[in-house]
């Protein structure tokens, strides 16, 4: 899980997660908070990873990736800290990992109401679905879910590469597990509002967020391409 300023709502998700059957391990990575994020996770009965200082959500979930390598975990579920994915579907995420090395939890695919809104943002997730379902020949209608299952293989790849920069965590991490020879799939899930703090918004916001979904894409498609681990 990764965490950032989530000292508000960390303690009621942690306490959903314990009520996960079968159970799960959970590893919070508090990603240079300013609040007590650490502290509530502590008091929730959580293991911490605590950084000094911020790295972006994709530094903490390498951290996550290469803890659950060294433990020999052979799947990982990414939940964020805000309460807005809801654990019911974690069952159902592994269990897909039977047929996919990683299961992307989507939006859009048909169960609850969440909206992507209108304008540059909406206009960025129809991009790079379409790019990335061409890409992994299958439909993928939610590339930016943080909300997603990784198995064995994804594990190891993304022990090691695992891009820190924005959307690099979502859509850069897509292309890599595709061009390295894993399997991608989708799982409909419905989201929640955030239990906690507040997600900002604006039209200038907006039409930044279609300008790095963009450079994010295009970044990726150049690299080089990762090779999948045996």
């Amino acid at each position: 899980m990764p965490a950032l300023n989530e000292e508000a709502s960390i303690g009621g998700v942690l306490a959903e997660l314990a009520l996960c059957e079968p159970p799960v391990d959970v590893l919070v990575v508090d990603d240079g908070s300013s609040d007590n994020t650490a502290g509530a996770a502590r008091d929730a009965g959580a293991p911490v990873v605590q950084f000094p200082f911020n790295l972006g959500v994709g530094g903490a979930m390498r951290a996550g990736y290469r803890y659950a390598l060294a433990h020999g975990y052979r799947s990982v579920v990414q939940v964020d800290g805000d309460g807005q994915h809801d654990a019911s579907y974690i069952g159902a995420l592994v269990a897909a990992l039977g047929e996919a090395d990683v299961v992307v939890g989507a939006r859009f695919a048909g169960e609850g109401a969440y909206s992507a809104g209108r304008g540059p943002r909406r206009w960025a997730m129809v991009m790079l679905s379409a790019v990335l379902s061409r890409l992994a020949g299958t439909r993928l209608t939610d590339t930016t879910s943080g909300f997603r299952a990784a198995g064995p293989r994804a594990i190891e790849l993304f022990a090691e590469h695992y891009p820190a920069e924005y959307l690099g965590d979502t859509v850069e991490t897509l292309v890599i597990a595709i061009r390295s020879g894993c399997t991608v799939r989708q799982l409909p899930v419905a989201m929640r509002p955030r239990a906690g703090g507040r997600a900002s918004q604006s039209p200038v916001r907006a039409a930044i967020y279609l300008c790095r979904a963009v450079v994010a894409l295009g970044m990726a498609l150049v690299r080089p391409q990762k090779v999948r681990p045996e």
